[in-house]
């Protein structure tokens, strides 16, 4: 390989942020790395995102205590990806949920995305040998489902493929709130490498629909009140289709995969440079959207060899 992938060299410690984005509702950022979120119920907590690493989930556990010390009964996990999963085991919640599409990824290409994902991005599986195994849920379901906190009503809905075909959002209807997992995000770059380009704005037009007063996404700062909403769900279709459109034209006309990373470069490097991870999304968004256009519905397996595979045909 000529050069490394970008994200090889972040090593960068992010600086974490904890924001309330409605009553006993919170999310925890980190600068463009992988959000979680909490939502507290009466007498139980749900986390939302486990984080990569049961080290790392210890943040998160650190953040909860700070603010209740009611037990954890819930994780919900929105999709199967490594970076997202893999910590579960430090929350020792009673109910591991996802839908029933993710798991099915787990089973498919679980161990192949976290032997990818550990390669591409070393840092964000700080305690990488804390990790017991794959993550399995103990609950799925396939369109929706109602959870109680006691009172507290939570809904997990599937709106629609983007970011993955599994993709889930999680809605606190007392306080008009969703956690939108990575399809929303926030001055960062979606990770479309598994991604479903031409479904991923009518997903986004359902979250829309909502018209939810705040989001916690998937990367990035909290939106709270509808102008941030608004804004982060604009700039997500805009990265999605700006990404799309010049890969599409390539592949329409038989040209390569490197005329269609030089493609997308010269459409978003203007627009999303200075994104948070920009430089390592962009050659598996690349890839997934050229392969898109060219017919193939069901994203490509992502192994480590093929990882390498790609990126030594992007530098040629």
């Amino acid at each position: 390989m000529a050069k490394a992938f970008a994200s090889q060299g972040d090593m960068t410690e992010k600086t974490i942020t904890f924001d309330e984005i409605g009553r006993d509702l919170y999310a925890f950022t980190a600068e463009g790395d992988p959000n979680s979120g909490v939502i507290i119920g009466d007498e139980s907590v749900m986390i939302i995102e486990a984080q990569a690493t049961p080290r790392l989930a210890n943040k998160v556990i650190e953040k909860v205590r700070s603010v209740t010390d009611k037990p954890i009964s819930h994780v919900v996990l929105t999709h199967y990806h490594a970076v997202r999963v893999l910590g579960a085991s430090a929350y020792g919640a009673d109910q591991i949920i996802m839908g029933d599409a993710a798991r099915a990824m787990v089973v498919e290409r679980g161990q192949e995305d976290w032997d990818s994902e550990f390669q591409r991005f070393p840092r964000l599986f700080e305690g990488h040998e804390s990790i017991p195994g794959l993550t399995y849920p103990t609950t799925t379901f396939s369109d929706n489902m109602t959870i109680y906190l006691g009172n507290r009503r939570v809904d997990l809905m599937h709106l629609g493929r983007a970011h993955t075909a599994g993709d889930i959002v999680i809605q606190v209807q007392d306080e008009n709130v969703m956690f939108t997992g990575d399809i929303v995000e926030d001055h960062s770059a979606c990770y479309c490498g598994d991604g479903h380009f031409n479904e991923w704005g009518h997903t986004l037009d359902n979250i829309a629909s909502f018209d939810v007063d705040a989001i916690a996404p998937g990367r990035g700062g909290a939106l709270i009140g509808k102008d941030a909403v608004a804004r982060a769900i604009d700039s997500t279709r805009d990265f999605v289709d700006s990404t799309y459109a010049p890969a599409a034209r390539v592949a329409a006309r038989g040209g390569s995969l490197k005329e269609a990373w030089d493609a997308v470069r010269e459409a978003c490097d203007p627009k999303f440079k200075d994104y948070a991870i920009y430089e390592h999304c962009l050659p598996f968004n690349v890839a997934r959207a050229y392969d898109e256009a060219r017919g193939i519905d069901t994203p490509r397996i992502w192994t480590a060899q093929r990882d390498l595979d790609m990126w030594a045909a992007l530098q040629g």
